[in-house]
């Protein structure tokens, strides 16, 4: 019987190496990594992206999850995850489509990586909130991430510290 993967999502606010620490961590592990699909969606929009072009990048999560955990891996990474698009949803337009609850309630993430936000904020041509939003936004995300009751840790430091703590997050799921 095929044994299903572990999910490990690496979350946080903007400008928190949320992409490098999935990429290394997928590199360590030989294993797969959904990048941020946000990210690459907006970037190659053209335009300002509205509710339903958020709408589109929820779905997207998941299918490629979906696709994903159906292959022979024993862990998967993602960069971001739902609940950063439903608060993106709740910040931005007030509200957020009513089937998002429940696929966050159903989402079968075992660890959620928090990065803390001990580096330095970066504006690039995606990011919108730095100062005080970027700390809004990271509590928010952990307040949601408590809420729906899964398994997160907080991984902070720089370069090789910082991927050292959350490996050894990681390393303990895989062997628990």
């Amino acid at each position: 019987m095929k044994k299903s993967p572990k999910i490990v999502v690496i979350t946080g606010a903007e400008s928190t190496g949320k992409s490098t620490l999935s990429e290394s961590l997928g590199e360590y592990f030989n294993a797969p990594v959904i990048p941020e699909f946000a990210r690459i969606y907006i970037e190659h929009l053209g335009r300002q992206y509205n509710y339903d072009d958020v709408e589109i990048i929820a779905k997207k999560q998941i299918e490629q999850l979906n696709t994903l955990k159906e292959k022979n891996h024993s862990v998967i990474f993602v960069d971001t995850w739902l609940i950063i698009t439903k608060i993106w949803f709740e910040v931005v337009f007030k509200r957020f489509p009513e089937w998002l609850d429940e696929s966050i309630v159903s989402s079968p993430i075992d660890l959620f990586l928090v990065c803390d936000t001990d580096l330095p904020w970066v504006a690039d041509t995606v990011r919108e909130n730095g100062g005080e939003m970027r700390s809004i936004l990271q509590n928010m995300y952990i307040r949601n991430i408590k809420k729906y009751n899964f398994t997160y840790n907080i991984v902070n430091g720089k370069n090789h510290q910082r991927f050292n703590n959350a490996l050894r997050h990681v390393k303990f799921l895989l062997e628990n």
